[in-house]
């Protein structure tokens, strides 16, 4: 429920009970604190996701009164958008689809960012904006609420073929107007863009190939406040621009220190407290004066003397051309120390996790361990490569969704590259090259060692998928679709069917408490290489580890294993 700021009126959304989880949805736990196998819950599967419409509620709080809110009206509510997937899905199976109007499921949207209500009043109480998504998850819809009619007005609808974005919904109401604001992937990348409730016209605020986020409103509504990669995919700075400046009015920069830049905005609009972070160094505090010509000051320095005093190998970013699209592949590159393009080398290229992520950028990686673990690599006279693959967060909704329906193939594309500029740019052996990822880059060492497999001499799989209709609906059914729909889609990008092609050495690293990948992803793809009767692989468990590992001895095994990996084999 929201109630508007007056107090008068509440939206009220409701939906039927359902479980979240069956009792077949658990995980055995083999090392209870008493000695015996625990049964953990856990979540169901995207193969068992249903439907489940919400419904809309107006409560005239004064009156005591309440109404259902329509939202059939909405465009599109009973458009079959998935009828060329079902079409394609049924002709492989012999049979023949036949298209047909049906209300879709249409519920509140989840946004991942957690930051902000998908019910949005305004400042005056006077209305009110919903955001919604549809189940398939191709459209997104805003809409006002009318109140003596009780149904929504449609302000606006962004459509996607392949998936609306899990994050760039920030939306809300300009401070005293009845005018509208949001983050939207319409032109190809998430920009600022505004809207009258009484008007039809949308109005583009921002606009380039740089991704807008964290989207904020100054309180006379004057001004925008956000962060973006203006300069380079990479480099995220803090920016301002008029609320009714034209889309190709330039944003002003307010912090220009290189790296990775977040930031907060004082209660009186006159400082920001910015976190950042470089390659070689974490998050800190420092504040802006917006007052005085932007001046900076650092206000923590946390990082011990140890750290600071280390001789860190800071990666160098490089644009490796693709052979697949214009757009070059974005890529840290750990070089060896005296590096001497005389020799030739030896390397590893890392595979970063969750698939929409930013890893190739300028502030301090996410994956702490792999950065100190790659400085390891390098003393050992490794070249170590680090690519933001297709699928990758900060380039795009075009580079967002090439994994459509085929997840696994446009990524190995794409580390194919990222091995040929190896070899020619950095003396790098092509025969003795590894890889290795974990989550989502387990799944991508999975597909590689299996689809193209001499392009690696060996490769580490850790806490990995290998069937995606055992992952979970909010993730997988954007980029899959859901196996109810389109089985074709997992069957061409699930290792598991593809593991015949194993013939280079393998490393299984699976934790067994993990309620996220779970264990049986491994333990079925295991069977399959038993019965497929391979012999390069080898399986390590790790009994009471969830999905991020907790014990520092099971990190050390891990990364023992895998350094033993590519000292055997390359």
């Amino acid at each position: 429920m929201s109630i508007s700021p007056r107090g008068d009126k509440m939206i009220v959304v409701t939906a039927k009970k359902k479980n979240w989880r069956s009792d077949g949805d658990i995980m055995p736990n083999y090392i209870g604190d008493d000695g015996r196998i625990h049964a953990e819950k856990v979540r169901s599967r995207v193969a068992d996701a249903e439907p489940n419409q919400q419904t809309f509620w107006y409560v005239d709080l004064i009156d005591r009164k309440q109404s259902q809110i329509t939202i059939s009206n909405l465009d599109d509510f009973d458009k079959d958008v998935l009828k060329s997937v079902k079409t394609e899905n049924a002709k492989a199976l012999g049979k023949k689809y036949k298209s047909e109007k049906q209300d879709r499921t249409v519920n509140l949207i989840i946004d991942w960012s957690w930051e902000q209500s998908p019910i949005q009043w305004q400042q005056s109480g006077d209305n009110v904006a919903i955001m919604l998504e549809a189940w398939d998850n191709k459209d997104r819809w805003i809409a006002t609420v009318d109140f003596d009619k009780s149904k929504l007005k449609q302000q606006h609808q962004l459509h996607d073929d392949a998936w609306i974005n899990y994050t760039f919904n920030d939306f809300g109401w300009l401070p005293n107007q009845n005018k509208l604001y949001f983050l939207s992937e319409q032109n190809g990348y998430s920009h600022i863009y505004t809207k009258s409730i009484s008007s039809k016209k949308v109005r583009q605020v921002t606009d380039g190939k740089f991704e807008v986020s964290s989207l904020k409103v100054n309180s006379d509504g004057s001004s925008f406040f956000f962060r973006a990669n203006v300069n380079h995919p990479g480099d995220y700075q803090i920016y301002r621009v008029a609320t009714d400046s034209k889309k190709q009015s330039k944003p002003e920069a307010l912090t220009s220190m290189l790296g990775n830049n977040e930031f907060s905005i004082s209660p009186d609009e006159t400082k920001l407290l910015i976190t950042h972070s470089t390659l070689t160094r974490p998050n800190e505090l420092y504040l802006v004066d917006l007052t005085n010509n932007n001046q900076v000051t650092q206000l923590t320095q946390t990082v011990s003397k140890e750290f600071v005093d280390y001789d860190w190998q800071a990666p160098k970013i490089v644009a490796v051309p693709s052979s697949n699209q214009e757009q070059p592949i974005y890529s840290k590159v750990y070089y060896p120390k005296n590096y001497d393009p005389a020799k030739s080398y030896k390397a590893v290229i890392f595979n970063h996790g969750a698939g929409y992520t930013q890893n190739s950028d300028y502030g301090f990686s996410y994956y702490f361990r792999e950065f100190m673990f790659h400085n390891f690599l390098t003393q050992q006279g490794y070249v170590v490569m680090d690519m933001d693959y297709r699928a990758s967060k900060g380039y795009g909704r075009d580079w967002r969704t090439a994994i459509y329906r085929q997840m696994g193939t446009p990524e190995i594309e794409d580390l194919k590259d990222g091995v040929n500029w190896l070899v020619e740019n950095v003396s790098v052996d092509r025969q003795r090259v590894g890889t290795y990822g974990g989550s989502y880059g387990g799944f991508m060492t999975f597909m590689a060692l299996f689809t193209a497999p001499d392009l690696f001499q060996a490769g580490a799989a850790l806490r990995p998928v290998s069937d995606w209709a055992h992952y979970n609906d909010g993730y997988t059914s954007n980029i899959l679709n859901r196996p109810t729909n389109d089985l074709l889609a997992y069957q061409r990008s699930s290792p598991i069917y593809f593991a015949e092609g194993l013939n280079k050495p393998l490393l299984i690293n699976a934790p067994m408490v993990d309620n996220n990948v779970f264990f049986v992803d491994v333990v079925r793809l295991v069977q399959r290489l038993i019965e497929l009767e391979k012999e390069n692989f080898e399986t390590a468990i790790y009994p009471v580890e969830p999905h991020g590992f907790v014990q520092p001895s099971s990190w050390l095994d891990e990364y023992r294993r895998i350094y033993k990996l590519f000292e055997t084999h390359l």
